[in-house]
């Protein structure tokens, strides 16, 4: 069918991967880093800079589709004339957690908002960001017309600024102004965060396109990051993703949009067109990295010592919310350990309940979504800490199901390279409808394409097997402590 190439403009750099549209094979991948950020914004032209780079030495030849994705939650405020308001808002700025508190209460509540949207206003959404921009630089806010997301401005960048400006569903998702559930933007949030209207890109489907440069280029529709990784990564419904950052985060595939009153649940739509249901917490791989502080190691010495302990870490218990929690909702908490005899005071068993008091944390997001009928049947477990040996051994008894742990690659380019195959293929008529009952779906007013079906990523498989009962018996021993130290803190799920 041709060639094509996946983006991911993520904080730190832009990859490029070029892959056989047909097979994905990759054919050639380019790098680039980006300025060192001086704070959670930045001019966007140095995304294009970055691009440029990466794209250097003609690493683009013979492309005929391209698939951008970046990182997710960043505002580009324009005006009128498509020229920057000010600097690009990042995801990571927290400087609008005041302005979270207060659009909630603006709109009646949580729940009001978990009804809307599928989620709470964090200080990372979007909605959020103008909120603040509206209170704190009025002049600046007052001027924007246009809200872009950074995957839709690097793609309306490509294609030579063009009346026509577009997003997905996995991007707009992330907003916090467009509902998972009806799958429209809800405008009357935009005006209620910053006092007026602005423009918004059009909301393509999972195979649209979002134009041609002028050399005819095919640009697909873009997504954020998350998503790209899901559909990189070859994840379908029944499937798991854990990301072992220094905090966590957990999502699943799912066939409709789930509204949780809590904000524990943020209901994304996926590059699909299915739905993308995600649980975060604040500690995960910060759990491991203090414990080996405390021990005089690295992570890998860490691993060793857990291993060399048993189970259960001889009645030890971890409860690892050392900067509060989220999942449960315990922001002001701090971390605890529980169990300590003599015989168990041991470095070994102290990594053990490190390791164990971790996943057991994550165990707890998997089952908010399988309380509310997201189907778990494998778990894929990303980041570096997944190559720890201990992690593998404990992770499939603690899940209940078999783990994946894909070999490290660049799956949110990957991601943005399959979905411009996707794009391409339905553009010249070489993917066909789907047969049966997928016929009858829709995607942007077409019949539904199925994407072209890549290789699984490659990857190690870790079974449950006879530690299944071990498992089951760490995590009762794991929230019977959780239980006692906060009451209630998981009753709505356990119900």
């Amino acid at each position: 069918m041709g060639i094509v190439a996946g983006l991911d403009s993520s904080s730190e750099s832009t990859q490029i991967v070029v892959c056989d549209a047909d097979t994905g094979a990759v054919i050639r991948q380019g790098y680039a880093p980006h300025p060192v950020e001086k704070g959670p914004e930045v001019d966007p032209q140095a995304w294009l800079m970055s691009l440029g780079e990466a794209a250097g030495n003609g690493l683009l030849e013979g492309v005929q589709a391209i698939g951008v994705a970046a990182q997710q939650h960043g505002v580009v405020p324009l005006d009128a004339e498509g020229n920057l308001v000010r600097p690009a808002l990042l995801g990571n700025d927290k400087r609008a957690q005041g302005a979270a508190a207060d659009l909630i209460g603006s709109l009646g509540g949580r729940t009001a908002w978990a009804q809307a949207i599928g989620a709470v206003p964090q200080a990372a959404h979007p909605v959020t960001k103008l909120r603040w921009l509206a209170r704190t630089e009025p002049a600046n806010a007052a001027r924007i017309t246009e809200v872009m997301q950074p995957q839709d401005w690097l793609a309306w960048q490509l294609l030579g600024r063009p009346a026509r400006r577009t997003t997905d569903r996995g991007g707009a998702s992330a907003t916090g102004f467009w509902s998972a559930a009806t799958e429209s933007y809800r405008p009357d949030l935009v005006e209620l965060a910053l006092g007026h209207q602005v423009r918004l890109p059009e909301v393509l489907g999972p195979a649209g396109t979002a134009g041609f440069t002028p050399e005819g280029l095919l640009i697909s529709a873009g997504t954020g990051d998350t998503m790209a990784a899901a559909f990189g990564l070859g994840v379908g419904v029944g499937d798991a993703v854990v990301s072992l950052g220094a905090s966590g985060s957990v999502f699943g595939i799912h066939h409709e949009a789930l509204a949780d009153p809590s904000g524990t649940i943020t209901s994304f739509a996926d590059a699909t067109g299915r739905h993308l249901p995600v649980v975060h917490t604040s500690n995960a791989v910060r759990v491991l990295r203090g414990t080996a502080e405390l021990l005089g190691t690295d992570l890998a010495g860490l691993s060793e010592l857990a291993l060399a302990s048993s189970p259960g870490a001889y009645g030890m218990v971890m409860l690892p919310y050392l900067e509060g929690e989220r999942t449960p909702h315990l922001p002001h908490t701090a971390g605890s350990l529980h169990g300590m005899r003599r015989e168990s005071m041991k470095p070994e068993h102290l990594a053990r309940a490190a390791v164990e008091g971790m996943l057991c944390g994550l165990a707890d997001a998997l089952d908010v979504l399988r309380g509310r009928g997201v189907a778990v049947r494998r778990v894929f477990l990303l980041g570096a800490a997944a190559e720890l040996g201990a992690v593998q051994a404990a992770a499939p008894g603690l899940f209940g199901v078999p783990v994946v742990v894909p070999q490290p690659a660049e799956y949110t380019a990957l991601g943005a390279a399959r979905q411009a195959a996707w794009a391409l293929g339905v553009a010249h008529g070489t993917l066909a409808p789907a047969p049966g009952a997928e016929a009858v779906r829709q995607a942007g007013g077409t019949p539904w394409v199925d994407p072209p079906q890549w290789p699984a990523a490659a990857s190690q498989v870790f079974e449950p097997g006879d530690e299944l009962p071990v498992g089951l018996a760490v995590r009762q021993q794991f929230t019977a402590v959780r239980d006692e130290s906060h009451p209630g803190a998981f009753q709505q799920w356990e119900e």
